[in-house]
């Protein structure tokens, strides 16, 4: 590490910062990014290595990827502006996917309810009052038919955000797209199909890990040659960071849990530069803005690194970390919801700055309940602002060079680098899971931050500090309870109206399929959707062959 500033920056610390700091007591000596690494008053280019500078750098669209994917980033097009939606049933979602649409949405995100996200149709036990809450209830093809009703689903990328259930849901929006009279080839999208994360973080997992990778790469196989403009996987350090985790551990565990999907996808014979190339990720942003925009030039770099120096990748669309992003839900706040505008503001722009392919902003409104029309318009109208007015997406990578930036950049990677160094001693992420390493790491740095909360050396603003004495309420989104009560009814008319014989004969066949390892399950499902079983059914039938998983 050059030290040509050392003197200067001494000089000036015991001079003029030193006469200035002493004058404001009350700011803390010390600031911290997520991992600990201190902030320092002043970055040189000592905080850079020169030697290597701007090989590490590069340039956008080349190896190693830091300051892009693309050779024109923003300059080319904006990023794809979704927003995360999803409520009550198939009719009601529908409105709200139109009224997005109509106000600029370039792409829908769909919000699955529980029951659909742990495979339970709307008449199952475990199902009740929970029907329609964090999510669209879907049950049937006959639900996704209705959801997409009058949506060009050969225009429209869609989002699904679903794992457990997730070649079934696929399955169902392949149904309903020829229905419409598209191809599967033609569909654009992606499905989070990422089990690893839900192990580590999130819970909403089926069946033990070793079978969902079974499921997982079946999906991976199907999509790599029925379905080319999909993405198959969005490998996901949302929740990682929404559990708690540090941003350093977010970029190291979801790197980490890659590297055992394209090692599964490679046992199962598919080839990375073929598949790689359809890969996405899936980030948080978070409120410390230059962190999170060194967070995602450093977990670009090191997949390109990852996948051509570990996987021995030649084609370039197999090094691309291509990353969708949420601002983190875990910031916004009960109190003073309308402070979550800004919240979400800022990390919408840390994502920008770090050049996500595409963002969902959060409402404000999402932790007291589901975002209402109202909140959910001004947090598309957040992203399309800093798009057309903020200048930010004039230029590439426009932090690249600051001294700050890059050097965070270099210290994210390299503890990055040390997770999964320690997950591969271990055996790979699913060893890791088992062993419930990556788990611990997180809570640990939960009840860290928590600490930091409660003894104020964290601030909150209108939690821990500037309180409100009356808190001004807002309008909220509510379901009904008559949600669950037409799901249903609808599912009992389903069954009473299908070729329950066809339903039968395309059940066993998922089965006999699901038994056997040479076999890929994805087309037994699509065929059983055709037949209108429903997604409990269908769950019920992979349960009987691979067990559940109870951690």
């Amino acid at each position: 590490m050059a030290t040509k500033y050392q003197d200067e920056v001494k000089r000036w610390q015991e001079t003029t910062l030193g006469k200035v700091t002493s004058r404001f007591p009350e700011r803390k000596d010390k600031f911290l990014t997520s991992d600990g690494f201190e902030q320092k008053p002043i970055y040189t280019p000592d905080d850079v290595s020169d030697e290597d500078y701007m090989e590490t750098l590069g340039m956008p669209g080349e190896y190693p990827y830091t300051r892009g994917v693309q050779p024109t980033m923003y300059r080319g097009r904006f990023w794809t502006m979704r927003q995360y939606a999803g409520f009550a049933d198939a009719e009601e979602s529908n409105v709200r996917y139109k009224m997005l649409l109509e106000k600029g949405q370039t792409g829908l995100s769909i919000a699955f309810d529980l029951p659909t996200q742990m495979g339970y149709d709307s008449d199952a036990g475990l199902a009740k009052g929970e029907v329609g809450k964090v999510g669209v209830s879907i049950c049937s093809l006959k639900d996704m038919e209705t959801l997409f009703d009058g949506i060009p689903m050969d225009k429209v990328s869609t989002s699904m955000t679903i794992n457990s259930t997730a070649s079934i849901l696929l399955a169902m929006y392949i149904a309903v797209a020829e229905k419409q009279g598209v191809d599967k080839s033609a569909l654009r999208g992606t499905i989070q199909n990422d089990l690893l994360k839900e192990y580590i973080a999130r819970g909403t997992y089926i069946f033990p890990p070793q079978a969902s990778m079974r499921i997982i790469t079946d999906l991976f196989g199907y999509c790599n040659t029925e379905m080319p403009k999909w993405n198959p996987i969005s490998i996901s350090g949302y929740h990682i960071r929404e559990a708690g985790s540090t941003a350093a551990q977010e970029v190291g565990f979801t790197i980490a849990d890659g590297i055992a999907y394209v090692d599964a996808a490679i046992k199962a014979g598919l080839d990375p530069n073929k598949f790689a190339g359809r890969l996405s990720f899936f980030f948080a942003s978070h409120n410390n803005l230059l962190e999170e925009v060194a967070k995602f030039r450093a977990a670009r770099r090191l997949w390109a690194k990852v996948m051509k120096e570990r996987f021995g990748a030649t084609n370039p669309k197999a090094l691309l970390l291509r990353f969708h992003t949420q601002t983190c839900g875990c910031t916004l706040t009960a109190q003073q919801p309308k402070n979550n505008v800004v919240r979400v503001a800022m990390q919408a722009l840390a994502a920008v700055l770090g050049g996500t392919q595409s963002l969902h902003t959060n409402s404000m409104d999402e932790a007291l309940a589901l975002p209402s029309e109202e909140a959910v318009t001004l947090a598309l109208r957040t992203q399309q602002l800093i798009a057309n007015e903020s200048g930010v997406a004039d230029s590439i990578d426009p932090l690249a060079g600051s001294y700050m930036v890059e050097s965070l950049t270099d210290k994210i990677q390299e503890k990055a680098e040390e997770y999964i160094a320690k997950i591969d001693e271990m055996g790979g992420a699913v060893a890791g899971i088992e062993q419930e390493y990556q788990q611990k790491e997180i809570h640990e740095s939960a009840y860290a931050e928590q600490k930091r909360i409660e003894s104020k050396e964290q601030v909150v603003v209108g939690v821990n500090k500037f309180k409100n004495t009356v808190e001004e309420p807002i309008p909220l989104q509510r379901v009904s309870g008559e949600v669950e009560t037409r799901q249903v009814a609808k599912l009992k008319a389903l069954r009473a109206e299908r070729d329950n014989t066809k339903v039968a004969e395309t059940l066993k066949a998922v089965k006999t399929i699901a038994k056997d390892d040479s076999q890929n399950v994805m087309p037994a499902i699509v065929e059983a959707v055709k037949a209108y079983a429903t997604l409990g059914e269908i769950a019920d039938t992979l349960r009987e062959v691979f067990g559940t998983h109870d951690q």
